[in-house]
């Protein structure tokens, strides 16, 4: 599943190719799943002749602002995502939107699972779902000392505190495995028992890691060859890291993890 890496390379894409222009057309497929709280041809027709003024994300969520509201915003699922072209024979097989620009330049969005959602917002960060969310570790870290007075009053895993969007927006699964790798802090700690200096490193190589994902734009065949992320997938028998350690698999939170001990 797209996780908050993905999603500002997304953000980044929007703001490089369609920011600064104007909305010709707009062509959509129908799909009362995608489409929530709107219908295509409403979403269509509100969009038409708009102009981009910026591209914004919270966690998982994108949107564009507009010159007039509503503005629209994106959550792409486990298979959506955003793509840049000039030619509709280049659409996504599973296309559901595509915004094409006064110059040419089209932006469309693909979801194959429909997991994914397209919406109407007149203010994204003051309506469901945004106004949930929680920190966003890449554009609004959370201060250490509020971060540590909110830990201890749980007493919930720290890995399935880690996937809880109303605390940590965008972090997914194997965001969650590596940070937990790289501190060395096991998924089924109690919150409530973690150091201070612990909830320090955990925020520090959560902040590290996804800024590398991001630098990279998430292209994960350029994230470091000693992330646990290359060897957690499948929950392959006999797995092991870079450096040798053996990688177990456990659920928690409904949620499969990995865990390795680092070698001393």
């Amino acid at each position: 599943m797209p996780e908050l890496p993905e999603v500002e390379n997304w953000r980044q894409l929007a703001e490089d190719h369609v920011v600064g222009k104007r909305i010709r057309s707009v062509a959509t497929r129908p799909d009362k799943i995608v489409f929530e709280g709107v219908s295509n041809q409403t979403f269509a027709k509100k969009l038409k002749g708009r102009f981009i003024s910026s591209a914004k994300r919270r966690g998982k969520y994108l949107w564009l602002e507009l010159d007039e509201r509503p503005w629209p915003m994106f959550h792409f699922g486990m298979t959506g995502a955003f793509r840049v072209y000039e030619q509709t024979s280049e659409r996504h097989k599973y296309w559901k939107a595509e915004l094409l620009m006064e110059d040419g330049t089209r932006l469309g969005m693909s979801n194959s699972r429909r997991l994914g959602r397209i919406r109407l917002q007149e203010d994204p960060m003051m309506e469901r779902p945004c106004v949930r969310l929680g920190y966003d570790p890449l554009s609004d870290p959370p201060p250490k000392v509020d971060l540590i007075q909110k830990l201890r009053k749980r007493k919930a895993p720290i890995k399935a505190a880690l996937l809880d969007q109303s605390l940590f927006a965008g972090v997914g699964n194997w965001i969650a495995d590596e940070v937990l790798y790289h501190t060395q802090i096991h998924p089924t700690r109690r919150l409530n028992t973690l150091t201070e200096p612990e909830v320090k490193a955990l925020l520090t190589s959560l902040r590290r890691i996804i800024k590398k994902a991001v630098s990279v734009r998430a292209d994960d065949s350029r994230f470091p060859k000693n992330w646990l992320f290359h060897y957690r997938w499948g929950k392959t028998k006999g797995a092991k890291t870079y450096e040798g350690e053996p990688i177990e698999f456990m659920t928690i939170g409904g949620r499969t993890t990995a865990v390795a001990k680092k070698k001393s």
